[in-house]
């Protein structure tokens, strides 16, 4: 699934890495999504040996996420897609209920893309305790 998005970094292509790790999050500066980009930060420098880059997705502005990577001291770019069209195209935008009510939000997701932008692993529903470990581990297996 090739895509051009705007991030941190400025604009970021999928096929520019041999690996891509991307990562939807519901929402900048929340306990989950905090917790899950500091995994990612900790593990970051194994996602590197094996030549692959960490991205992170939400809906979230860029400022919302300059400020967010700034106070967690995140390594890695974060995507910012307000029109949630690069969370359609991963088809991340879920039905969900929140005391009782329910919206369309981003249901947490990660993929593993080769260099071509293909998906070539993903996990839906992410749990955060243990998730990085996860990815990790398969791409370790795919980048042999």
């Amino acid at each position: 699934m090739p895509f051009t998005a705007e991030s941190t970094a400025g604009t970021v292509q999928s096929g520019d890495h041999t690996w891509l790790v991307l990562y939807f999050y519901p929402r900048d500066n929340t306990p989950g999504c905090t917790t899950e980009g500091q995994d990612f930060t900790a593990a970051y420098r194994h996602f590197k040996k094996l030549g692959a880059e960490v991205m992170g997705v939400s809906a979230d502005s860029l400022a919302s996420h300059e400020k967010f990577a700034a106070k967690q001291g995140f390594p890695f770019p974060l995507i910012t897609d307000p029109e949630q069209k690069l969370c359609e195209q991963f088809e991340v935008i879920k039905e969900k209920n929140m005391y009782g009510k329910k919206y369309r939000g981003i249901e947490r997701s990660t993929f593993i893309l080769d260099g071509e932008g293909q998906v070539v692993r993903e996990w839906r529903k992410v749990k955060v305790s243990g998730h990085v470990d996860a990815v990790l581990e398969a791409l370790r297996e795919l980048a042999g």
